[in-house]
């Protein structure tokens, strides 16, 4: 009699994570400096100061600001092409990050890199990467590196639901769950791989389950609300860090633009976008909160006008930066190991 393959158990834990007053407004500050640096980088695509391809953030702020706010100091962090907004929670400079984008010398690769490739050993930012789901092998890389070394470090490896079909994240899967890495793959599930919904790419949509032939437990989480990716993520990484192996975690969430700037995204309604932004923008729900909490309009008003000025002292400093010079058109390529 055929044996039918048994699940691995699917443990769904939770830090101990009590959310102050204090970090609700930190975490509405990164979402909406996430939000003002994205609509700015839109305009300046529009204005042709930015080439190439561009992958906005707009929607999905809540969980890189969520996830990140559980990171520790030695942490890894690793990404696709829809990166700015995970550059800037993890403490890089929007003046850099807009130079890059404006291929301008003071950019983080020093204006040879872009939109998608951009990287900071400093604060543990390992790219935007333009290939989908190249990441992800790079990313477990990065993991058994904190295993090796001992570091106690975990690694954050983002991915969309696009990249979930990618067989080298299988492989990467495989690999993990093998050695027992300590990373998180990150589903930003925004509904729509460049223009295909994922009910039509992916025979299953659930896919946090996606690790289980492997062993590797996951789970859905609300990637519209800061609040519960903080709290449904703490426990993961604590888990994580303790040497329980890998996990997933499936971040639904939504993505207000198109694909890229190219992208008119007519394979969706206006109604469906509208009814997103009213009923669950990220900004929106913490905006309430605070209000709700006691702090005044005019605070959230003045949290606003710092981020605007934070985004338009990037943008002019983009726009002043030199270009690089084409003596260095050939550096950088190679590394003496």
């Amino acid at each position: 009699m055929a044996t039918q393959r048994r699940k691995p158990k699917s443990p769904a834990p939770q830090g101990d994570v009590s959310i102050t007053p204090d970090d609700l407004q930190s975490y509405y500050r990164d979402m909406l400096l996430i939000r003002r640096f994205e609509e700015k980088a839109g305009q300046l695509y529009g204005m042709g100061l930015i080439g190439g391809f561009c992958h906005l953030y707009i929607g999905q702020e809540a969980v890189v600001v969520g996830v990140q706010a559980c990171a520790s100091p030695g942490d890894t962090i690793i990404t696709s092409y829809r990166d700015h907004g995970h550059m800037l929670a993890t403490g890089m400079d929007p003046k850099g990050v807009m130079a890059e984008l404006t291929g301008r010398r003071g950019g983080y690769s020093k204006g040879k890199g872009g939109s998608m490739h951009m990287f900071s050993r400093e604060k543990g930012f390992f790219g935007g990467h333009g290939i989908v789901g190249a990441q992800v092998p790079l990313g477990t890389g990065l993991a058994f590196a904190h295993k090796y070394r001992e570091d106690g470090g975990v690694c954050y490896c983002y991915l969309g639901d696009g990249a979930v079909n990618q067989g080298q994240v299988y492989e990467s899967f495989n690999m993990a769950a093998l050695w027992k890495l300590p990373v998180i793959y990150i589903i930003e599930n925004n509904k729509y791989g460049m223009g295909t919904s994922v009910e039509r790419h992916s025979a299953r949509a659930d896919l946090h389950e996606r690790g289980h032939a492997y062993g590797i437990p996951g789970k859905a989480v609300d990637g519209m609300d800061v609040t519960t990716v903080r709290q449904e993520t703490q426990g993961v990484v604590d888990m994580v860090r303790d040497g329980g192996g890998p996990y997933i975690l499936e971040m639904k969430t939504y993505r207000y633009r198109g694909h890229s700037m190219s992208d008119p995204a007519k394979y969706r309604t206006k109604e469906e976008v509208s009814k997103m932004r009213s009923e669950h923008d990220p900004i929106d729900n913490v905006r309430k909160m605070l209000l709700d909490g006691g702090m005044s309009e005019d605070a959230l008003k003045e949290i606003d006008r710092e981020v605007k000025a934070i985004v338009s002292e990037a943008a002019e400093f983009a726009q002043n930066s030199p270009e690089p010079d084409p003596s260095e058109l050939f550096t950088d390529i190679l590394v003496d190991a």
